[in-house]
């Protein structure tokens, strides 16, 4: 059985760069994203490179999710690897946050939650699997440029989660890492950036990083995909920063 990976957000950015690596490998790659999104686009790019399926699905309709949670294991029966990489990110001063701000990124997580909890359970039937969550930076720290509080309050949960899952899981084979990056140059500042202009302001943030640079999606998924893979295979419950020196200290 040829080896499955679900890739939630694999349309665009570091996503969308780790399904490239694993279908370099060989696998199967099924990408989710948003209905009306990217993922035409990219199921003709990245079916070049292999075998690929779309799915698209919106995260933030429950209904839907926990529709295809309950199919996974009959749609994707070889699902080996998992990445969470769907997101949204759009700084807002705390005290202007609404309910609907908060529940905009809690949401993703509830997602999460049920996909991986399924997903889950094929990879304990399949004797092994390996699933990375894509955190951030921001969960970990505070910059006062990009207030982002519900997002990163967010971000923490899914680095929470990851070690829990890492802790309950590895009885069955199955790993459970996370990532988190800094400033990366994704589609995700679309929210507040116009997107022909994300490239250029980004470059602002290049001496926010000790290298000397802003990320680019092969950054994290050269991470991710070797986290993902058995040359990572006595890793569980870690989150690696990713963010060009980031945490170790800012210039």
């Amino acid at each position: 059985m040829t080896n499955q990976a679900l890739i939630v957000g694999g349309t665009t950015g570091m996503g969308k760069s780790t399904a490239e690596l694993l279908l370099k490998d060989g696998n199967e790659v099924i990408i989710v994203g948003r209905p009306g999104g990217n993922g035409t686009a990219a199921l003709a790019d990245l079916s070049k490179l292999g075998s690929v399926k779309l799915v698209e699905l919106d995260l933030f309709n429950f209904e839907q999710v926990s529709t295809f949670a309950k199919t996974l294991k009959d749609q994707f029966p070889g699902l080996k690897y998992l990445v969470n990489s769907a997101g949204y990110f759009s700084p807002k001063p705390f005290l202007e946050h609404t309910e609907d701000d908060y529940e905009l990124y809690h949401k993703f997580n509830k997602a999460f939650f049920f996909i991986t909890q399924s997903a889950a359970e094929v990879m304990k039937q399949n004797g092994q699997g390996s699933i990375v969550n894509i955190g951030s930076m921001w969960a970990k720290q505070a910059v006062k440029a990009t207030p982002s509080s519900a997002y990163s309050m967010a971000k923490a949960g899914l680095h929470s989660l990851t070690q829990h899952l890492a802790m309950e899981l590895a009885d069955h084979n199955i790993r459970v890492n996370a990532v988190a990056p800094a400033v990366v140059v994704t589609p995700i500042y679309g929210a507040f950036i116009e997107p022909d202009k994300i490239e250029e302001t980004l470059q602002g943030f290049n001496g926010f990083h000790p290298i000397g640079r802003v990320g680019r999606p092969d950054d994290i998924a050269n991470t991710v995909h070797f986290l993902l893979t058995d040359k990572s295979s006595w890793v569980t419950g870690a989150n690696w920063d990713i963010d060009g020196g980031v945490m170790a200290g800012r210039n």
